[in-house]
C-alpha cells in the first residue's frame, strides 16, 4: 500500500499542496484527475520520492524519505510527463537504461519485449530524436517498464508511476498504453497515473483522486467520484455524467448533444 496523510508541499512561496491525504493499492489502478495547476504532478513527485514534503508518505508500511535509493529502483518506476534526450541515442539504448538488474540471475535483455509490448517492434536501431513524439513516449514507457519487468525479493510489489502516459497518442494507442497499465495492475502491481481524460479514467481506473488548487476533493470510485456537481466545481466549468450501460460513468461538456 502507499499511503500518503497530510502530504504539503510548498514551491518558493507558494502552497502547492496542502495536507494532502491519499492511497493507492497494488492490484489497483489509480488516476489523479483534476485541472492544471492542481498539484497532480506535484503530488506524483512526492510519493516517488523525488520532491519534498511535509507528512507522511509510507510504501508497504516503511517511511518513503527512510528508503535508500538502491532498494527503491527496482520497486517503483517513474513516466515522467517529458524526458528530453540531447544525445544521438538509438531507441534500444534508451530502453536498456531502464535495465537496472545486469548481474546473475537478472533476465537477458529485457529490450525485444519491451518494446513489442508497446508496439515498437523494428524500432530498435532507429534514432530515437528522429522519432515523433508519440512514439518517443511510447519508447519511454518501454523503458520504464524494463525498470519494473523482474520480480522484486521479498515479493514487494511493483510500482508504476504515469504521468499523463496518453498525452502524445492517438485514441488506438491511447487504449493499448492503458491496457498495458491495466494488465500491471492485474497481476499485483500497483499503477499511480496522472490523467486528464475522464472517460479513459472511467474505462480503466479502479480509484480516482480529484484535486483542485493543491487539495483532495475526493478519492472514490469511478462510479462514486464523476459526478456532475462535484467535476463542474473541480473544473470551473459545467459537466454532465451519464452513465450508458454497460460501460459506466461518460462524462460531456454541458453543451454537447448526443445522437
Amino acid at each position: 500500500m502507499l499511503d500518503a496523510t497530510d502530504v504539503t508541499v510548498t514551491l518558493g512561496r507558494r502552497r502547492v499542496l496542502d495536507g494532502v491525504n491519499f492511497q493507492a493499492a497494488p492490484g489497483e489502478l489509480t488516476a489523479i484527475v483534476g485541472p492544471n495547476g492542481s498539484g497532480k504532478t506535484t503530488l506524483l513527485r512526492a510519493v516517488t520520492g523525488d520532491l519534498g514534503y511535509r507528512g507522511r508518505i509510507t510504501l508497504a508500511g516503511e517511511e518513503l524519505s527512510g528508503i535508500p535509493a538502491w532498494r527503491l529502483a527496482p520497486r517503483r518506476a517513474v513516466l515522467a510527463q517529458f524526458t528530453p534526450l540531447a544525445f544521438p541515442f538509438t531507441v534500444a539504448e534508451v530502453v536498456r537504461l531502464g535495465q537496472i538488474r545486469k548481474g546473475p540471475g537478472s533476465a537477458a535483455d529485457l529490450t525485444p519485449r519491451a518494446l513489442a509490448r508497446v508496439g515498437l517492434c523494428g524500432y530498435a536501431s532507429r534514432p530515437y530524436q528522429e522519432l515523433s513524439g508519440g512514439e518517443q513516449q511510447r519508447v519511454q514507457l518501454a523503458r520504464v517498464l524494463c525498470q519494473v519487468w523482474e520480480p522484486v525479493e521479498g515479493s514487494e510489489a511493483r510500482w508504476l508511476f504515469l504521468d499523463e502516459p496518453v498525452s502524445s497518442l492517438d485514441i488506438a494507442h491511447q487504449l493499448q498504453v492503458m491496457q498495458i497499465a491495466r494488465d500491471f495492475a492485474d497481476v499485483g502491481g500497483g499503477v499511480v497515473a496522472i490523467m486528464h481524460d475522464l472517460n479513459l479514467t472511467a474505462m480503466f481506473a479502479d480509484s480516482v483522486a480529484l484535486l483542485a488548487e493543491g487539495r483532495l476533493l475526493e478519492q472514490a470510485s469511478p462510479e462514486v467520484l464523476l459526478r456532475d456537481d462535484l467535476l463542474s466545481r473541480a473544473y470551473g466549468c459545467s459537466l454532465r455524467v451519464s452513465t450508458p450501460p454497460p460501460s459506466g460513468p461518460y462524462v460531456l461538456p454541458h453543451a454537447a448533444r448526443l445522437g
